[in-house]
C-alpha cells in the first residue's frame, strides 16, 4: 500500500490527552485526486501519483480532462511510493480520478516522519541564521553584528572552508522524524501530530508511515 500521504499544515494547537495538555501540529489531508500510477513494468518503479485540486474546483465533479492540463485545475501534483506494485495489491482502490483516501493507514499512536521545506527569512546575517552572540553593546564596540575574523593571515588571507557567514536563510528542505499521531479526525479530513514540523502555515508537508529501500 501507500508508505504516506501529502497535505498542507494549518498551524498549531493544543488538545487534551489524559489530563495533561498536549502541543499538536493540524495537517489538512483533503482534496487530493489520484491522476496517475506508476508501474515496475512501464516506469520502473512503483508509485501513485496524486493532485491538490484548486479550492475553485474543489466542489466540481471530476473531469478526466483535468489530467489534459493539471496546473490549470491542481495547485499541486505529487508522488507517493508504493511498498508493493499496484497489480500486487489485492482489492486496491488506487484508480485514476478517486479520491486520494490514505488517511486509513494511519491511526493513533503510529510514528510518522514528517517533511517540508523549512520558512523562508531572505537574506540573514549571522547573528540571525547562526545564533552569533556579537560583540560586547557597550565602551565603544562599532563591530554591530558583522561575522568577526573570516581566517586571519592563513593561505594569503583567503577565507577558510566552512566559513559561517551571512546568507539566505530557511528555505530548505528539513524532516521531523518519529512523530506520534495523537487523532485523525476522518470527517474533517485532518491528522494532528504530536509537536512541530517544518514549514510556516499553508505549506506542502509530506507524512510517511514506512520507508522504501
Amino acid at each position: 500500500m501507500v508508505t504516506g500521504l501529502w497535505g498542507r499544515k494549518i498551524g498549531m494547537t493544543q488538545v487534551f490527552s489524559e489530563n495533561a495538555v498536549v502541543p499538536v501540529t493540524a495537517v489538512d489531508v483533503s482534496g487530493w485526486i489520484v491522476t496517475n500510477i506508476r508501474t515496475n513494468e512501464r516506469d520502473g518503479y512503483s508509485a501513485v501519483q496524486v493532485g491538490k485540486i484548486k479550492d475553485r474546483y474543489i466542489k466540481k465533479k471530476f473531469d478526466i480532462n483535468w489530467l489534459k492540463k493539471p496546473r490549470l485545475y491542481f495547485s499541486f501534483v505529487r508522488e507517493i511510493k508504493l511498498n508493493k506494485d499496484v497489480s500486487e495489491l489485492e482489492g486496491s482502490a488506487i484508480v485514476v480520478g478517486k479520491t486520494a483516501d490514505f488517511k486509513s493507514i494511519f491511526s493513533e499512536g503510529d510514528n510518522v516522519d514528517v517533511f517540508g521545506m523549512s520558512k523562508g527569512c531572505g537574506f540573514a546575517g549571522v547573528v540571525r541564521r547562526y545564533n552569533f552572540a556579537g560583540p560586547p553593546a557597550s565602551h565603544g564596540h562599532t563591530m554591530g553584528k558583522k561575522p568577526g575574523s573570516l581566517g586571519g593571515a592563513c593561505s594569503q588571507g583567503k577565507v577558510a572552508k566552512g566559513k559561517k557567514l551571512p546568507g539566505h536563510m530557511g528555505n530548505k528542505k528539513r524532516a521531523a522524524k518519529n512523530l506520534e499521531i495523537v487523532k485523525v479526525e476522518k470527517d474533517s479530513e485532518i491528522v494532528l501530530v504530536k509537536g512541530s514540523i517544518p514549514g510556516k502555515s499553508g505549506s506542502l508537508v509530506f507524512l510517511r508511515k514506512e520507508k522504501v529501500i
